[in-house]
């Protein structure tokens, strides 16, 4: 079980899989978790409800927003990892259970118990109080209604409420706690030898008669598999691209609408002042703002150093007025639209016009600029190749069928598809059923070749989508059934592994003597131990995972302990643990049996979840899941 809980509470998977049970939603895109957008769409169904492909694709970029917020460099490949996107489903479909449990559990949230909450937030707090005006523009901005931001917050306590009261159930005997911290936070320090197959193998000899009699017992080891000589017809997108063509004004277009995309790590450090003008603002009220904002402009035209001074008398952003109207850095995406065309066309230390957003007027001073951008110039080539192989793509589908009807229709020849869209039809080597589906990348393509309609008839195979967008059809030019390999081709391969098996039998022997002879109390001269190095569960110091294993084997009761292990056919292994370091400071301690009661309340909730599973109807579209459309 230890190991179990380990592996869940370590690592960045680990962290995410937990995280999307037990942390609450994010205050700002929580409603887009609610909306009707591609709800026709379901990734999943949990007892008949719904999981759309709109919400899950949210839930992806909610764990991407939190990695990122936690300081972490977001890798796009994680993100599409197959474990991470099961992970995300995981607890999306967990919520949904928990939800329902607790609606018929009815558990209760007060009012007074959703007032104080809310108050409590530190989104909605100004000097330390809870500001009514922030509450309802907060709101405003997220487009969220008092009474669903309300509802939502009333179901995250419920289920907090729901996820405390199985942490309370966590109860682990001290004994227990002290055993299991000390098996996870030992140290040992360990040594290796390693008894070489290698230094036997001239020991060894294999007669004639035992090379023979190998092939005589293992000749169908020795077989040569069936073969053919193909011809295939290639219809790709690739092969499509030279037959596109993309104008600039379509690239320019791509790059305006995506220009997010092509902005690298660039981000912009900024101040600003706002004097805003209210939600429902009258025309009045906002030419009001309006010629306060173009005052402070001037003010600032004829002394830049005034920025901070200004900002903080005037700015009514509570969150950057009290630091001069600093916002930190940010990248695109960041900020409203008017606001981001304004600070990412400035220079430094620039002063902007007055910039209207819904909040009202901003003056935006650019205080630095890191990472870098790329321009329209420089991505022109690289956009243009894209939407030339989006083009090709889509060429492509419409062609694929088509293509699959000619190699069916006309199953006597490749010749056809070929002349029709303009492919040429290219052989291949001999090649197995094995190294055929390696060189397609497809075993269903091979399975087709050998059936008996392509083998036998000599038809075109059916079209196959060996790879997105590559689709092939095969027929077969010759064929060459299964036969043995003769002894003479084999005998050779045959003497070394036999004289490899003698080798490492003999360094088994040896390395058991030895062995024998350490634990014993004795020494043995012809080992090469490595340098000892200290070791825990989490810190291997370049020793092997069986290395590893063998060291925390070892009874430690009396030291020097030892262990071995045949390394397969390389070495027999001697593990030598000569110290053990159960010590933990108090605070350390601490640390561990809160990480150890946290691990196992972990453990609680996720054996709840499964139970609930275990219950309930949940079916996945797993096509869904594995594609790449959510990306």
């Amino acid at each position: 079980m230890l190991d179990a809980i380990r592996n869940h509470t370590q690592g960045w998977l680990a962290k995410v899989i937990l995280a999307l049970i037990t942390i609450p939603f994010a205050l700002f895109g929580i409603d887009s978790y609610f909306n009707d957008a591609g709800s026709n769409v379901a990734i999943a169904k949990v007892n008949g409800d719904k999981i759309t492909i709109q919400e899950y694709g949210n839930a992806i970029d909610n764990v991407r927003s939190r990695l990122q917020s936690q300081g972490q460099k977001v890798d796009p490949a994680m993100l599409e990892s197959a474990e991470l996107k099961q992970s995300v489903l995981d607890g999306l479909i967990t919520r949904r259970l928990v939800n329902a449990e607790i609606q018929h559990a009815n558990f209760k949230i007060s009012d007074e118990q959703l007032s104080t909450y809310i108050l409590g937030m530190p989104e909605f707090q100004q000097d330390g109080k809870f500001s009514e005006d922030i509450y309802q523009k907060t709101l405003a901005q997220n487009k969220l209604s008092v009474s669903k931001f309300e509802s939502d917050r009333r179901n995250e306590l419920l289920n907090q409420q729901a996820r405390e009261g199985l942490g309370l159930l966590v109860s682990v005997p001290e004994g227990v706690t002290d055993q299991a911290l000390k098996f996870a936070h030992q140290k040992r320090d360990v040594s290796v030898a390693e008894i070489k197959t290698a230094q036997f193998v001239a020991q060894t000899k294999v007669t004639p008669e035992q090379v023979k009699a190998y092939y005589e017992q293992h000749k169908d080891k020795f077989k040569v598999p069936e073969q053919v000589k193909l011809e295939f017809a290639l219809l790709s997108a690739a092969g499509l691209v030279a037959q596109m063509q993309v104008s600039d004004e379509e690239v320019k277009q791509f790059y305006d609408e995506n220009v997010s995309k092509f902005q690298g790590d660039e981000q912009r450090q900024a101040s600003h002042i706002l004097i805003g003008f209210g939600v429902t603002a009258t025309a009045t009220e906002k030419a009001a703002a309006k010629d306060k904002a173009a005052d402070i402009l001037m003010q600032l035209k004829k002394d830049p150093k005034r920025f901070e001074e200004l900002a903080m008398k005037n700015s009514q952003d509570p969150g950057s007025a009290s630091k001069g109207g600093d916002l930190g850095s940010f990248g695109r995406g960041a900020m409203v639209k008017p606001f981001e065309d304004a600070v990412f066309s400035m220079k430094v230390d620039q002063i902007s016009d007055l910039v209207e957003s819904e909040f009202g007027y901003h003056i935006i001073k650019l205080n630095g600029v890191t990472g870098h951008s790329s321009s329209f110039e420089a991505m022109k080539p690289q956009i243009k190749g894209e939407l030339l192989f989006q083009k090709a793509q889509a060429k492509f589908s419409e062609l694929a069928d088509d293509f699959s009807n000619t190699v069916y229709e006309q199953s006597g020849s490749l010749k056809p598809v070929a002349e029709k869209f303009g492919l040429q039809v290219q052989p291949t080597a001999w090649m197995s059923r094995e190294e055929g589906a390696k060189f397609f990348k497809s075993e269903r393509l091979m399975n087709s070749v050998f059936s008996d309609e392509v083998l036998k008839e000599k038809r075109n195979s059916e079209a196959v989508e060996v790879s997105p967008n590559n689709l092939v059809s095969v027929r077969v030019l010759e064929y060459k059934p299964a036969a043995p390999r003769s002894f003479d081709e084999v005998k050779g391969g045959i003497e070394g592994l036999l004289k490899l098996e003698q080798a490492t039998k003999l360094a088994a022997e040896k390395g058991l003597a030895d062995l024998a002879k350490l634990k014993s109390g004795g020494q043995v001269d012809d080992l090469e131990w490595i340098p000892t190095v200290t070791i825990d569960r989490k810190d291997a110091q370049g020793l092997t995972e069986p290395v590893m294993n063998q060291a925390f084997k070892i009874d430690a009761s009396k030291l020097p302990a030892y262990a071995g292990y045949v390394d397969g056919n390389k070495s027999y292994t001697i593990v030598q643990v000569s110290r053990v370091d159960n010590a933990l400071s108090d605070d350390a301690k601490q640390g561990a049996v809160d990480e150890y009661k946290a691990a196992v309340a972990a453990e609680y909730i996720s054996a709840y979840g499964k139970s609930l599973k275990a219950k309930s109807k949940v079916v996945v579209n797993r096509k869904l899941l594995e594609s790449n459309s959510q990306q």
